[in-house]
């Protein structure tokens, strides 16, 4: 973490940072790029069980939106490998199946999402996001 994430605590109401990033509630956690663009946003408290995939998850997306699949799918597989049972893994494995697609072009890899979140996390809203992948 230490090598990725540079961490700054700043109140909650300072100006234009509390605009610009649409910060209504303490804590809220906000992973940018380089260049300041936000790509994961968190709010509340979160156990250490739960803040660790969830910065991890955010530097996933930081890469997916830069289309930086094989550094995203690396974050993406330390959540799933470290912390399978968080609330950030549903969304890891339906974002490994969209980089796996976006980097080679494989519709498998949505469908093997959609099956993978079928089965461990039915209930999910990321189950119910890739549920048109099934068709594949």
């Amino acid at each position: 973490m230490n090598n990725n994430i540079v961490s700054l605590k700043v109140p909650f109401d300072i100006q234009p940072l509390s605009t610009e990033f649409n910060v209504k509630w303490t804590p809220t956690l906000v992973t940018v790029d380089s260049d300041g663009k936000e790509h994961h946003h968190t709010v509340g408290f979160l156990s250490p069980e739960e803040l660790i995939p969830s910065l991890l998850l955010g530097m996933a997306k930081v890469h997916f939106d830069l289309n930086q699949f094989p550094e995203a799918l690396a974050f993406i597989e330390k959540v799933l490998a470290d912390f399978p049972k968080s609330g950030s893994a549903a969304e890891a494995i339906f974002l490994r199946g969209v980089s796996i697609f976006k980097s080679a072009n494989n519709p498998k890899a949505l469908k093997d999402a959609y099956e993978q979140l079928q089965a461990q996390y039915p209930e999910s809203d990321w189950t119910k996001r890739a549920y048109p992948y099934r068709l594949l």
